[in-house]
């Protein structure tokens, strides 16, 4: 361990000395003799004193929680000699705590006893954290010497956002020609009932309608919708976040992304990940129960950073938005940059959905006057933002405390619906 000196010990040797020197300086051999005891205690305190050699781990539960979750942790120490008073520091990061016996604690420790300590840590937001690191510190009978130690143990520890209440989620405009549970909208093979035909050389028999040939008296088979899966791309938008007390927009984001992309999974879909904003990451769309963990891995490493780099979709691999994707943005609709490449993606023909993380309840009005009216500014260039989308038919759904995300998905199908009767 690391030998530091105490206030303690100085205190005695500044006493001690300044009584030695002013015995000299004012030839009074009196102050030396009242300098004397610190001395003393001084030198019998440091002849005691030995390092005990403590020890410290920590040992932590399951690597992957979500978030809000209890932790169970086991810190174990020990020391080679006794210890009267071990002051032990688990230095935790901000969003992870301590809920039994908080980060610090004091115990008083046996030679050679290892002695174990139960900790319950806490995440309160979704991330990767690094935790394990431990700082023990022991002092002498006489308090006159302390010895500290810092012991890094890192572990792992990931908490996982937790999902959204999402019962139902958006159907693509197009599938792809693979299998999955999406009903397409052309007709094939398949289970879902489309319309009836009359026969034509090639037709297989079990597609033959009986009761609806015995009627007609001829033969009349069965149309029906193949079912097809979908490619998702999850766009997030990390150029900015509204950050309040009670968390922030990209913290939503990141559980709606999460939500979503687990209901497409377990459709069969394929689903990827594009993080548009300061830093650019991106997942190329893969379905299973695998792509699903490296997604999640994805959106934990998501983040703001500032920059004042106009970026366009031209920077994201072709690859990683394939043709006839649904594109379901989440964003603020704070930044005019990831607006500008909705817009983009739009004119490309891509189908593209926006869910808009509300963050004016984060913001508050202001008390002045001016301060009011600039809210009052800033809530009519969002509508503007949203009217601009929604003439390029961008359904935007917006998403906050007063409407749960489940409504405002119902208002972009109603909005689709719409559309799509326009366009015939």
């Amino acid at each position: 361990m690391r030998r530091t000196g105490s206030p303690r010990i100085g205190g005695y040797a500044a006493l001690a000395a300044i009584g030695l020197v002013a015995a000299l300086a004012v030839r009074r051999p009196e102050l030396a003799a009242l300098a004397a005891p610190f001395a003393l205690v001084l030198a019998v305190g440091l002849a005691l004193a030995r390092n005990p050699n403590a020890s410290a781990k920590l040992a932590v539960g399951p690597e992957r929680v979500l978030e809000g979750d209890e932790i169970p942790a086991t810190l174990t120490l020990a020391a080679a000699s006794p210890v009267d008073r071990l002051e032990v520091l688990l230095e935790l990061p901000s969003e992870v705590e301590a809920l039994e016996g908080g980060d610090a604690r004091a115990i008083r420790l046996r030679a050679g006893e290892p002695r174990e300590l139960a900790v319950v840590l806490r995440c309160s937001r979704w991330g990767p954290y690094e935790v394990g690191d431990v700082t023990v510190r022991a002092r002498d009978p006489l308090r006159l010497v302390v010895w500290e130690q810092r012991f890094p143990h890192s572990h792992r520890l990931k908490a996982y956002p937790r999902e959204v209440e999402l019962r139902r989620i958006l159907s693509p405009l197009e599938t792809q020609a693979f299998a999955g549970n999406e009903v397409a909208r052309a007709k094939g093979d398949g289970i879902e009932y489309a319309d009836l035909r009359g026969y034509v050389p090639g037709d297989r028999l079990r597609s033959i309608n009986w009761r609806a040939t015995a009627r007609r008296g001829d033969l009349v088979v069965n149309e029906r919708h193949p079912e097809r899966n979908t490619d998702v791309v999850l766009f997030v938008d990390s150029f900015y976040e509204v950050r309040g007390e009670g968390g922030g927009t990209l913290d939503d984001a990141v559980r709606a992304a999460s939500t979503i992309a687990t209901r497409y999974l377990a459709r069969r879909d394929r689903v990827g990940l594009v993080s548009f904003g300061g830093l650019l990451h991106w997942l190329q769309p893969d379905l299973g129960p695998g792509q699903r963990y490296k997604l999640i891995d994805t959106l934990l490493e998501t983040g703001v950073h500032p920059t004042y780099t106009w970026r366009d979709v031209n920077v994201i691999p072709a690859r990683i938005l394939p043709a006839k994707a649904l594109v379901v943005a989440l964003t603020p609709l704070a930044d005019p940059r990831f607006v500008t490449a909705l817009e983009d993606l739009r004119a490309r023909g891509f189908d593209l959905v926006a869910i808009e993380v509300d963050p004016t309840r984060f913001v508050e009005s202001g008390r002045s006057e001016a301060e009011r009216l600039a809210y009052r500014l800033w809530l009519l260039e969002r509508e503007v933002l949203r009217s601009r989308l929604a003439g390029l038919g961008i359904g935007v759904a917006r998403w906050g405390d007063d409407t749960g995300l489940e409504t405002a998905l119902e208002g972009v199908r109603a909005f689709r619906r719409s559309m799509r009767l326009a366009c015939v």
